[in-house]
């Protein structure tokens, strides 16, 4: 289904989530960026057999509490968001 809608090229997917034998059972992790036509938002995933789990999230409307009024979807706002959702995950490990 999400082949025929164009959400997924599966080919490419499989490639990017495939591991090296010697590193089996690490995660591999991935960000994921999404443009909504409102904002933006930044995903750290990794994959497994049952499905892509994530780890830590931002989105560009939380950049309010950080003196951004306005403008979410532009370049700026995608950086900003990226950091947001490093400093996440490395509060996290």
């Amino acid at each position: 289904r999400r082949r025929r809608e164009g959400k997924t090229d599966y080919r490419a997917r499989r490639k990017m989530v495939r591991q090296d034998k010697n590193k089996f059972n690490n995660k591999k992790y991935r960000m994921v960026v999404r443009f909504t036509n409102r904002k933006c938002i930044c995903q750290i995933m990794y994959a497994t057999i049952r499905g892509d789990m994530v780890v830590a999230q931002a989105t560009s409307a939380e950049l309010v509490k950080f003196g951004v009024p306005a403008g979410y979807k532009n370049y700026a706002a995608a950086y900003c968001t990226g950091l947001l959702v490093a400093r996440r995950v490395l509060k996290k490990f």
